[in-house]
């Protein structure tokens, strides 16, 4: 797609995932690329169960670069499913299999099955930070306001 960056990744399709897909993106803007359930056997995800999923690939990013594993939208809002670690970091050095932490927060049991579009994996460029101890952060309007100090509305109306 035009004026957006690619980066080469390396992978490896484990046995178990020999005649599934390579993760892949659904629209040409798509972010996130679909990880697919590389098992075996159905797995019943009961409510509030998580269950560590197998994709059945492993890869190699270049370094500077992470891999975040994060829920599909559908399958939250349609049944509660989502990724327990949200986003799921996954190094330029780790050459594991890519494994999905889901779990049903939904009412009713789930069944995954193989090749089901379990998450998303997004690649994205990330820094290290150089720590500086200070004795004193500069001053923002802000300030320190945490959790929901800028309220939930925009404009002249604000409801903490």
């Amino acid at each position: 797609m035009n004026g957006v960056e690619s980066v080469e990744v390396e992978v490896v399709r484990l046995a178990h995932g020999h005649d599934l897909a390579l993760p892949d993106y659904a629209t040409a803007a798509a972010a996130g690329a679909d990880l697919l359930a590389a098992i075996a056997d159905d797995i019943e995800l009961g409510p509030l169960e998580r269950r560590i999923v197998p994709t059945g690939i492993a890869l190699a990013l270049p370094v500077g670069f992470e891999a975040q594993v994060r829920p599909r939208s559908g399958l939250a809002a349609k049944h509660g499913i989502t990724v327990a670690n949200a986003p799921g970091t996954i190094d330029a050095d780790y050459r594991g299999e890519v494994g999905v932490i889901l779990v049903n927060l939904g009412r009713e049991p789930f069944r995954i099955t193989r090749g089901m579009r379990i998450a998303q994996l997004v690649v994205a460029r990330h820094a290290r930070a150089v720590w500086r101890e200070v004795g004193e952060l500069d001053r923002t309007a802000r300030g320190a306001g945490g959790f929901g100090s800028t309220g939930v509305t925009t404009g002249s109306v604000r409801t903490a």
